[in-house]
């Protein structure tokens, strides 16, 4: 199979929904997990202390085209939780990186984020034909380390001094992969995990 693109899509589970982000997801993600510096630690940027914040950074995520966002909805309350991207997006060398994810703290360690990456990377390597899909966190975010190894992603290496992080300090990003031979696997024991 030879990869596609991704689109915008909606990729609907038993926990969540996962839907393109809009301007309209804007109050119940600054409600989930706006002003909390420890839900934005490892994210790049400032904790966003207003709705307007919030906003800005939104907008200008859905302005780059380097990024396909979603918002992740908990379908037990119909509220955005948190959103997602796909980014790094290379189809000729069928490949993609699943980043920029965060969600309000009380939905940490839940079925939100399993179920989320269940349905980006069954979409990716099912519906696209993606051969290898990445994943990358701060070398110093244990949390998120430990969340992408529970999702049978492998380490591959420390890129040191990657990138600056707000406070002026650099950051050694650690990567992770999944390739298609693995996903079977990976599925399987994602899906026994929900």
């Amino acid at each position: 199979m030879t990869a596609t693109r991704p689109l915008p899509v909606t990729l609907t589970g038993r926990h969540v929904r996962v839907e393109p982000l809009t301007p309209a997801h804007l109050d119940d993600l600054f409600a989930a997990g706006g002003d909390d510096d420890e839900v934005w630690r490892w994210l790049g940027g400032p904790t966003p202390r207003t709705p307007e914040e919030l906003g800005a950074t939104l907008t200008a995520l859905l302005a780059d085209p380097a990024y396909l966002p979603f918002a992740v909805i908990h379908r037990e309350t119909g509220r955005a939780v948190g959103w997602t991207t796909y980014m790094d997006i290379d189809v000729a060398n069928e490949r993609l990186e699943i980043g920029w994810t965060w969600y309000g703290r009380a939905h940490w360690r839940t079925a939100v984020n399993t179920e989320t990456k269940l349905l980006l990377l069954t979409h990716a390597f099912e519906d696209l034909g993606m051969g290898r899909v990445q994943l990358k966190t701060d070398h110093l975010n244990d949390r998120s380390q430990r969340a992408i190894a529970r999702l049978g992603a492998r380490h591959e290496g420390v890129l040191r001094r990657h990138r600056r992080r707000p406070d002026g300090s650099w950051r050694d990003t650690v990567y992770f992969s999944l390739l298609a031979e693995e996903w079977p696997e990976a599925k399987t024991r994602l899906g026994a995990r929900l």
